[in-house]
């Protein structure tokens, strides 16, 4: 997939499920569809081509520019800045939508057999109920703070989200594999992972990590709600946060340890109440589904 066709008439534009299903659009099939119809999970994959394109086009200075660009309204008063010890395996997650916009969510680094997986939201590696609209030029910055990326970019070369949320918007999870740069470490030998883990039963304390793009912060800070988990209708669960548009995909991390930044992460950021968030958050169930998307990303 070529993305710079459309890089003259972006704009920034995020939002949690909600809101970017509303952003539906047009584009061109996806990079390489690798999935079997018989299978729950489906895979795109970038060439190398793709993931030089990504990281030329996503500079440190085009990260801030795409902060500048959109104010979601004041932050909630459930999210608070964490100011705790730097979490470098959370990081903001910046790609173009399906109909080519700038826009970023959240991401975490996670414990995996080839060292290289990100858990985030499907809706952040594809439109959901369409299965051609995936996006592109997606680039992970883990541990970004104000316009620093002190751990580099890595260029995401896999995604792997449900076939139910490409076909019918359900279970919003996804896993992604990392390019490793040529000069530099596997990432989570170079900032560390949380663990994850599966078939959790919601009525544990989490705490919910994301950069919204609310104000003052507007996506150049790493916020956080903390609450207990609670059993939602469908496929979800739900916590006490009001964490904005562009905190999707961020991981909700049980037996969080402030003095270490270390956690497990049982779900991540879908939701809110209503267009583009409010209390509470919803996320999916980390249940089979979730873990062959998982699984499918530590074996790319």
């Amino acid at each position: 997939m070529s993305p710079s066709s459309s890089r003259g008439a972006r704009r920034a534009v995020f939002g949690l499920a909600t809101t970017l299903l509303a952003l539906a659009g047009p584009l061109a099939a996806p990079a390489q569809p690798a999935t079997a119809a018989s299978t729950p999970v489906s895979t795109v994959t970038y060439s190398a081509a793709d993931l030089t394109a990504a990281l030329s086009y996503w500079t440190p200075a085009r990260m801030k520019e795409v902060s500048r660009a959109v104010d979601l309204g004041p932050t909630g008063p459930l999210s608070k800045p964490w100011t705790g010890k730097g979490i470098p395996s959370i990081g903001r997650l910046f790609f173009a939508d399906s109909s080519g916009r700038d826009t970023w969510c959240t991401a975490s680094a996670v414990t995996s057999g080839n060292h290289s997986v990100i858990m985030t939201a499907a809706h952040c590696a594809r439109l959901g109920s369409s299965p051609v609209n995936t996006y592109s030029d997606i680039v992970f910055a883990p541990g970004y703070a104000k316009g620093r990326t002190p751990y580099g970019r890595y260029a995401v070369k896999a995604t792997m989200t449900p076939r139910s949320w490409a076909e019918d918007s359900v279970h919003d999870v996804a896993a992604m594999v990392v390019a490793t740069p040529s000069s530099g470490k596997r990432l989570t030998d170079a900032v560390g992972a949380q663990n994850i883990a599966f078939g959790r039963a919601a009525g544990e304390p989490v705490t919910a990590f994301g950069y919204p793009a609310t104000t003052p912060q507007r996506g150049e800070e790493l916020l956080y709600c903390a609450g207990t988990s609670q059993r939602a209708s469908g496929d979800e669960h739900r916590v006490p946060c009001d964490l904005g548009g562009g905190a999707s995909g961020g991981p909700w991390l049980a037996a969080f340890n402030a003095a270490t930044g270390k956690g497990t992460v049982v779900s991540v950021n879908s939701h809110g109440e209503g267009h583009g968030g409010g209390s509470p958050m919803y996320g999916p169930t980390f249940d089979t589904t979730a873990q062959a998307v998982y699984d499918a990303a530590q074996r790319g």
